[in-house]
This record gives C-alpha cells, structure tokens and sequence, in this order.
C-alpha cells in the first residue's frame, strides 16, 4: 500500500488532534462530584444569575441521586431556573412530570404554586406594547391555565404558605380576563360591529361577576344597542347600570371615564 503523501500525513494528524481535543473539551467535569456538590454549584449559579448553567447542572443532579430528597429539590429548582431564564413551556413540563411523579411529595403545593406563576402575566390587563392588533386574537390560554393551578392549591391546600398570594393573584386574574373580554368588546364597537361589541360585553358580564369590569360592559351594551337602534335592550342595560352604579362616570363622561391611554391604539 502506498504511503501518504507528507501533507496528507499532517492533515490527518491535525483531524485526529482536533477530535481529541473535541472529546477533551466533552468531559464531564461532574464526573467525580458528590450529589451535595452538584447541587451546591447548581445553587450558586442560580444565584449569580445564571440561571442556564445551572439547569444543566441540575439535571446532572436529577439523575445522579434519583429516588432521593435532593434529586426532587433539583426538580424543582430546574424549574425555577427555567422560568427565570424566560423558557416557560420547559418549566412548565418540569413541573408537570414533578406532580406525576411526586403526587405525595410535601413540596406539590409549592409546585402549583410555581405552575401558577411560571403561566401568570403581571401585565395582563395592561396589554403592553400593543399595536393596532385586534384583541379578540389575543391568547388568554395562559391566564386561565395559571387560574386553574392556583385554584387547585387553594382548594387541596388551604393552609399552605402559598395559598394567600394564590388568592390574590386569582382575584387579579379574573378582574384581568374581564377587562380583556370589555376591552375587546369596545374594541368592536369602535369599528362599527355593534352586535359583536354587545354579545362580548353580554359575555363578560355574564362570565365575571362582580368584577369592576362589569360596569364598563354595561355602558359599552347600551351604546351598541342604541347604535343599533335596539331601544329596549338599550333601556334595560342603562337601567341595571344605574341601578349597580349609580355614581358611574360613564352616565356622565361616556368612554372619556376610561383612561384615553387605552384607546389612542385607534
């Protein structure tokens, strides 16, 4: 067999360094960490803010002491690192496989309690950055999927430490869905849809009850039904509005009772 040429020689040679180098570069530099040790780490790059190197290093720890306390601490650590490193959906999965795999673990209400979070929107009513998108396109799926966790650790755990921030975020969840649904019904009636902007406003009242948002659904069902020219409707909404809000800036002001900000958008 012919020899290879010196520069083919020097090539290879170069290939196999540069793989060696590569598999040098791969070594798990856990390899010969203790469980308490990775977890440590794992800790103090959380931390520091670094939350993506800690994920990581909390998945070494989940598989290195499986069945153990600490692997269902790194779990949950995980999913906390995930959230605060803006990768929801992966936390959420965590949390859920944490709740399958642990429905008896002392720490599942502290998991609802972060499902909750990790779906809730602080800046639910406020729509920030909103363009001249249509509100009725907007996802709400997360609102209600973090409604939905809270409620359960409320209702399984009443006396868990996480219940009474549950309760508030729920009460500011609803209040939230209601407006969203109010604000989408204006949302038609200032394009001229005023059926759709009297059934959506229908909807929230009939859906949110006892929400500030109701009120505003009522005056937004009296302008539709008069612009429609649905006088009998019109009388019976503006009839329960005085009656439920007598002192409404709306009887007076209209929508200028509204902060403007809402409504520069159109």
């Amino acid at each position: 067999m012919a020899a290879l040429p010196a520069t083919a020689t020097a090539m290879a040679v170069a290939i196999a360094a540069a793989l060696a180098a590569g598999c040098a570069s791969e070594v798990d530099k856990t390899a010969n960490w203790s469980p308490n040790k990775i977890y440590s780490e794992a800790k103090d790059e959380a931390d520091s803010g670094a939350y993506d190197k800690a994920v990581p290093l909390y998945e070494k720890l989940e598989g290195r002491a499986a069945g153990t306390a600490l692997a269902q601490q790194a779990q949950l650590d995980k999913a906390y690192a995930q959230y605060k490193s803006g990768d929801k959906a992966a936390a959420v999965a965590t949390l859920d496989r944490f709740m399958k795999l642990h429905p008896a673990s002392p720490a599942y209400d502290y998991a609802l309690y972060m499902r909750g979070v990790v779906n809730f929107n602080d800046d639910l009513g406020m729509f920030s950055g909103l363009t001249r998108q249509d509100l009725s396109e907007r996802d709400q799926k997360a609102a209600k999927e973090s409604f939905e966790s809270f409620k359960e650790l409320v209702n399984r755990f009443p006396e868990s430490r996480y219940t009474p921030d549950a309760r508030a975020r729920m009460n500011y969840i609803v209040n939230s869905l209601a407006q969203y649904e109010v604000h989408v019904a204006r949302y038609y009636y200032s394009r001229g849809a005023y059926l759709a902007a009297a059934n959506r406003a229908q909807a929230a009242i009939s859906d949110y009850r006892e929400v500030p948002a109701v009120e505003e659904a009522l005056y937004v069902m009296i302008r539709s039904y008069d612009a429609l020219g649905m006088t009998d409707l019109r009388d019976d909404a503006q009839r329960v509005l005085t009656t439920n809000y007598p002192n409404s800036s709306y009887l007076t002001k209209g929508f200028a009772a509204k902060d403007s900000r809402w409504w520069q958008l159109w």
